[in-house]
């Protein structure tokens, strides 16, 4: 099985990260491609960065989705991805929806733990989005300058496990997803040491890629995952035009 993990953010550091905490997760045989966006910004926290996002998502599934067998948007929000399902002919997850399932079959209310304060708008629109805001206990955050995405996880853990105890404490958390993949693989790092289930989004939608692969279900020809009817464009990058055409 091969998964295409697109970074939608120009961090290389990410990436690796993304890349590291896949392997880690998945099963034996599975193989990855891991891309970078080669536009747009460092972290995305907004939802105009979010549509930057998307659209450099979809630059790099039109590029490369060919000869794999599903695609995850490795970032925390899913940029891009509800459209992506219309145009690339395999499965696409995202990191939220994935982690967000993953938080629902462990218990009954989550948390989300995430790098900024300003970043918590756009994931509250993405947890209403998949229709779970009343299973949705709170959002804790870091109120810090980030360095560097791809160090905050050596600059922050203590803090972050810190937010991790407190969602448990104070939001009632069952469940406490950390949130962003500048953070992947931290659940696995602290799990011990949090009395709760900690979910990562990437590992939770490798594990859903390799599923909707294994279950080679049929692309959808009707209904609101058909993909985009035919009809004349222009100025749009090579990439683009392929899933415009099919794919």
């Amino acid at each position: 099985m091969k998964i295409l993990l697109i970074n939608p953010n120009i961090s290389e550091s990410v990436t690796a990260l993304i890349e590291a905490e896949a392997r880690r997760a998945a099963s034996p045989g599975t193989e990855f491609t891991a891309v970078t966006a080669s536009f747009g910004v460092a972290y995305i926290e907004t939802r105009f960065e979010a549509l930057v996002g998307g659209y450099a998502a979809a630059c790099l599934a039109g590029e490369h989705w060919s000869g794999h067998d599903a695609v995850i948007v490795a970032a925390f929000g899913d940029p891009g991805m509800p459209a992506l399902r219309e145009a690339v002919p395999v499965p696409v997850v995202g990191l939220t929806e994935s982690a967000l399932a993953t938080a629902c079959l462990l218990g009954a209310r989550f948390s989300i733990v995430a790098i900024s304060r300003r970043i918590v708008g756009w994931y509250r629109d993405t947890v209403a989005a998949c229709g779970l805001s009343d299973r949705l206990a709170g959002f804790r955050f870091l109120d810090t300058p980030l360095r560097d995405p791809g160090s905050v996880q050596a600059d922050h853990e203590a803090a972050l496990e810190a937010l991790c105890r407190q969602a448990v404490e104070e939001d009632g958390a069952d469940v406490v997803i950390i949130a962003g993949a500048p953070l992947a693989g931290l659940a696995r790092s602290i799990r011990d040491r949090v009395p709760v289930p900690l979910v990562d989004g990437v590992s939770s939608a490798v594990r859903q890629a390799e599923t909707l692969a294994a279950l080679r279900t049929r692309r959808p020809a009707a209904g609101g995952y058909a993909p985009p009817p035919i009809k004349p464009n222009q100025g749009l990058p090579a990439p683009i035009e392929r899933l415009l055409r099919g794919g």
